[in-house]
């Protein structure tokens, strides 16, 4: 029989819903008793977390449990009947939503979000038709986004899940010999080290355990650090500690959080992208054929220091290339490092191929104190001149936007070999910058590498318009799956952090029946 709060429940349910509710054909009863379909639907949602949802924001196992109460035939009224049937197309409508569009406005935790929304999406028609198709569970899984990426992060989620109760984190790791721990040397906690590398994947099953740190033990704690964004040094030091004591858990939650982004990051909005991912420090330019994403360039990147200069999230489109370009010193360098190191040493002005631009436009060469006032007064600007030290290297890709945020080469192109590349003022920095320019200037077969590089070296500047815009999407993703293996990398900026606590302020259970959908902007 119904319990009482059930009961009381329906009793709500339809009063709220009014006259709509009796007016409205039932989707998942028939003569009283569920249908095959309202089994399916229940069981979508109980399997919610397949997708890095929550089961309870769709009320799944109440609604279980009364399904089966109401098969045994223990509904006593129509409008129980009808509530239910009401809750239940609710619950899939709002499952259906948070799986298409994602659960939260992204502009809650980027105050500078600047990409477009999905188009409207309407879960009650489309629940109606799949049911009219007689496919719901099929229909229900095409909602998810249709990335490779999202398959494959969705994968990884389960084999994480898998190892939450593993016994090889039961117990913590023992402290470090003298800090750190390298290859030859004992340590109280190999056979626990070896076990969660071999949960993980990185030290294959059944490795003999060595007396001491050494052989495939150290070969398996490289892959690890490879996968984590560490030094692949093979040493056990803090940080690759740090990142072996993370819980199976906590890389299931950010796996839900990486899931939660690509619903609404726009990777299939143009036939031909750039994505930076800026927690990884990489770039990929790809093709969109059929749905089908085909990578053909990537790269490593520099981005803005996380400490205070965060590159943004925003897509826009690229329109020109500059080649030798001219760097114009943003206002903010200028007034807090540039004019101070020229005070301190008036040669760098000259070393560095600087000079003055005046509101008129008109050029000044010559350093004086009242020329540094000019631009810290806001009148003046300083610029530095194409040449082998500037800031932007030989090219610039430009694809306009209010952040004035574009890729450029570097005249530093070193710190491309370290694991961490956050160095930036905001701007991102680009390893490969002629194997870009082909990209770009794909549909363009005049412009070969040989002239791209002679444009670069000429140290004139010249720019040059796309004959097609390109997109270019600036993302955030602290999970990547490469080659079947799952890397993992540090929150950068603590977008994470800020997606988490918004997931977690959301009200649980199920919206108003009448809640707006999301539009486009």
């Amino acid at each position: 029989m119904l319990s009482k709060w059930f009961r009381s429940f329906l009793l709500l349910v339809a009063c709220a819903a009014g006259p709509a509710l009796a007016d409205e054909a039932q989707i998942w009863f028939n003569a009283g008793r569920p249908t095959a379909e309202a089994r399916q639907a229940v069981d979508i949602l109980l399997s919610a977390a397949h997708e890095g949802l929550s089961p309870g924001d769709y009320q799944a196992a109440m609604l279980d449990s009364q399904l089966s109460v109401a098969q045994q035939g223990a509904m006593q009224s129509d409008a129980e009947v009808g509530a239910l049937d009401a809750t239940l197309t609710s619950a899939l409508q709002r499952y259906l939503t948070d799986l298409h569009n994602g659960r939260i406005d992204p502009r809650q935790i980027h105050a500078d979000f600047d990409v477009p929304l999905h188009a409207p999406f309407d879960a009650k028609a489309f629940l109606l038709d799949a049911m009219a198709a007689g496919r719901l569970p099929e229909a229900l899984r095409e909602v998810a986004p249709r990335l490779p990426m999202y398959r494959e992060l969705r994968q990884a989620l389960a084999r994480y899940r898998a190892l939450v109760n593993h016994p090889a984190w039961q117990t913590p790791l023992p402290p470090l010999p003298r800090r750190k721990l390298e290859a030859g040397q004992t340590y109280a906690g190999l056979m626990l080290l070896a076990q969660r590398l071999e949960a993980l994947g990185d030290l294959p099953v059944g490795t003999p355990l060595p007396e001491r740190f050494d052989g495939m033990l150290v070969t398996g704690l490289r892959a690890f650090q490879e996968r984590h964004g560490l030094v692949t040094d093979g040493v056990l030091g803090r940080a690759t500690l740090q990142q072996l004591n993370v819980t199976p858990a906590e890389r299931v939650r950010q796996i839900e959080l990486s899931l939660e982004r690509l619903r609404w990051t726009p990777l299939l909005n143009a036939p031909r992208m750039i994505v930076v991912n800026v927690p990884e420090f990489v770039l990929r330019a790809y093709e969109v054929q059929d749905e089908q994403v085909k990578v053909q360039l990537t790269m490593r990147v520099i981005v803005g220091k996380a400490l205070d200069t965060h590159t943004p999230l925003f897509d826009a489109d690229m329109r020109f290339i500059e080649f030798s370009p001219y760097w114009n010193v943003p206002p903010s360098i200028a007034r807090e490092e540039t004019v101070p190191k020229i005070r301190r040493d008036p040669a760098y002005f000259r070393e560095q191929g600087f000079e003055f631009v005046t509101p008129s436009g008109q050029v000044v060469t010559t350093l004086a104190p009242a020329h540094l006032d000019a631009v810290l007064q806001g009148g003046w600007r300083i610029r530095q001149r194409p040449g082998p030290k500037n800031a932007l290297g030989d090219i610039k890709f430009v694809f306009p936007n209010h952040d004035n945020i574009y890729l450029h080469h570097t005249p530093a192109p070193q710190l491309f070999e370290r694991e961490r590349r956050d160095y930036s003022h905001g701007c991102i920095r680009v390893q490969e910058p002629v194997g870009l320019a082909r990209f770009v200037l794909q549909d363009q077969p005049d412009w070969t590498v040989e002239r791209i590089q002679e444009a670069m070296e000429k140290g004139e500047s010249r720019t040059l318009r796309l004959k097609q815009p390109l997109r270019v999407l600036i993302a955030y993703s602290t999970v990547v799956v490469k080659g079947g293996r799952v890397f993992f990398y540090p929150d950068l900026y603590g977008h994470d952090a800020m997606l988490d606590q918004a997931l977690r302020e959301r009200p649980t259970g199920l919206p108003p029946r009448d809640q707006p959908k999301m539009e486009a902007e």
